[in-house]
Parts: structure tokens; sequence; C-alpha cells
């Protein structure tokens, strides 16, 4: 059985390492990022790697960087690791490092490459509406995801699925695959695939995108961003100099909206004119519905700041949102 050094962090990281253990792998160490101060008590908090580490009696280690330490390159040495694999560790590997296994360094990816290489491959492949991802294991260089892909497998994307429960299939997917990918490498079946050269790059999300423009974005856009987001940090708007959050939303056609509100048919030379982020209807048992460029949207869950998410019903039978109002 190979000598597994493993690299993760989240929890993403945490079911491939799971399923390392549960396949017997002799797992020599578990590098994991440094503690970080959680909450408004600023307690002292472990990733979920090193809980899952530290519950199976794993040699943990933790260093403050990993380039030109010295120290830390010489315990792998010692540690002596086939293959090393790494899973969303959130530093990037010296050739120091990727030199060390006789049997290589082996990444999970949570998309299908050569797309989405980066940081937020599950976010963008939402954000831009995609219907399938997946994902790759490959032997890693010293490029950003650019080295040898050896397995895929795809998934398809639900058309209401967020970032938080695509993330969820995907870490354990990813863990099945990695244990596939390490018997392959044991008995020598593995086969490199290069990856061609049209690829696209998915960057770390920024603050300032979380802001819904209902001017710019299509009804689907908008659903979209708001999917990819959750729970990472939320879309939000602005109601009255009041932020908003949303959580959950639909977009629909103007058949949808004029079956649920047969009254707006007599207005419906008029819906063109109204102007996008725009509230058509408001109610505690129908539900927000909101104008936007092409379309309509459906708000489902939503948040209004320093206060708790709630569905869109128990949200209006708190709060007055009023027809006309306009979403900014």
């Amino acid at each position: 059985m190979l000598k597994v050094l493993f690299m993760g962090t989240p929890d993403f990281a945490k079911e491939s390492l799971e399923s390392l253990y549960n396949a017997n792998y002799d797992i020599v160490g578990v590098v994991t990022n440094e503690d970080k101060p959680k909450g408004r008590g600023m307690k002292m908090s472990y990733s979920p790697v090193k809980e899952f580490a530290l519950s199976k009696d794993l040699g943990i280690y933790q260093p403050h960087k990993i380039k030109n330490n010295t120290e830390f390159i010489e315990q792998i040495k010692t540690l002596n690791p086939d293959v090393i694999c790494v899973v969303a560790y959130g530093k990037i590997l010296p050739k120091e490092i990727l030199d060390i296994p006789a049997k290589g360094c082996v990444n999970v990816h949570a998309s299908l490459l050569p797309k989405y290489r980066g940081a937020a491959p599950i976010q963008w492949a939402i954000i831009n509406g995609e219907s399938e991802t997946g994902i790759t294991t490959m032997y890693m260089d010293e490029g950003m995801d650019t080295g040898d892909m050896l397995l895929t497998e795809k998934v398809q994307i639900e058309d209401d699925e967020t970032t938080g429960e695509l993330w969820n299939r995907l870490s354990k997917i990813g863990g099945e695959l990695l244990v596939k990918t390490l018997k392959k490498i044991e008995d020598n079946t593995i086969v490199r695939i290069k990856q061609p050269s049209d690829f696209s790059m998915a960057p770390m999300l920024k603050k300032e995108m979380a802001k819904l423009n209902w001017e710019e974005m299509s009804a689907k856009q908008i659903k979209d961003l708001v999917r990819g987001l959750n729970p990472i940090m939320g879309t939000y708007s602005y109601l009255a100099n009041k932020k908003i959050k949303f959580w959950r939303v639909d977009c629909l056609s103007q058949n949808d909206v004029m079956e649920k509100f047969p009254e707006l048919e007599e207005y419906l030379y008029k819906m063109k004119e109204i102007m996008p982020g725009t509230v058509l209807f408001s109610d505690n048992k129908k539900g927000l519905f909101v104008k936007a460029k092409d379309g309509y949207i459906s708000v489902l869950k939503i948040q209004e700041k320093n206060k708790k998410k709630m569905s869109i019903f128990d949200f209006l039978r708190g709060n007055k949102i009023n027809v006309g109002e306009i979403f900014e």
C-alpha cells in the first residue's frame, strides 16, 4: 500500500482524507493550514482536515509557510511518502516539495479541466450557468492547475443547485476518485493526459461582485449569481436604503407571471417600461416578485442586515415591502 502524505484544509478536503483513511492507505502525515480565531469570542478553531486527523490520531503539520521552509521540507523528506495528495490546501507547492515523492503529487480539482483552473471552480461554474461540471485528478506541476490529467468524473448541475449543495456532492465524488486514482498509480495502469491549450480560469471571488445589477443582468444571470454566492457571501441589493441579502430566487417568464397574476394582464403593455428592480407584487401568501431586465425574479429566501435568513413568506409577515418600490 502506498505511503501517502495528505495536504488539505476545508471540509471539501476532509472528505478525500476520510476516503483515503477508509481505503486503508498508510497516511504518514497530514498538512493543513494554521488554526484561526473564529466567532465573537475569537476562539482558535481547527480546520475540518485537522479535526479528522486528530480523531484518527494522524500526525499533523501546520507550517506558517512552505516556500523556502527548509525545516518543513526536511520533515517531509523524513516521512518519505510515495505520493503526496493535495486537496484544497490553500498554498502553492514549490518544486522542492513536488520533487519529493517517487510517485508524484496528485491533486483533486473541482472542475472538468482545463475549464475553471484556479481557486473557485465550483462557484464560477454556477455563476456562469454551466449545466455540467465534475472532478479531475491530476499530477501537479509548478503551474496553476496545469498538470497532466488522470481521471475525471462528470456531474450535472441542477437548475436550483447552490454552490454549497454542489460543493458537498463534489467533495464526496472527489474522495472516491482520488482512491481510484491511487489504485491505478499503484498498479501502474494510470494514463497521463496533457491538458489542451483552451483553458478558462476561476479566480478568487471579490466582495464587490455580490451586488445585484438589476439594469444590466438578465433574470437568469441574477439567479445564477445568487446560487453561486450561496452560502459564501450571498448577493445583495438596497431597498429604501436598507441592505437586503438574497439567498434563493427563481426566474420567471412573462407567461409565468401572467399565470400567477392574471390581474396584471391589463397592464401588460406597460410591463416593458417598468424599471428593472421594481417590486411588482408583494404578499405574504404569494411571495415577492421583482422586474428584471428581461424577465422576472421570484424571491424565495431573504435576509435583512443583522437579522436571520428567512423564507420570503416569513419575512413578509413581519416586514412590509410595497409594490412600486425599487431595489437598487
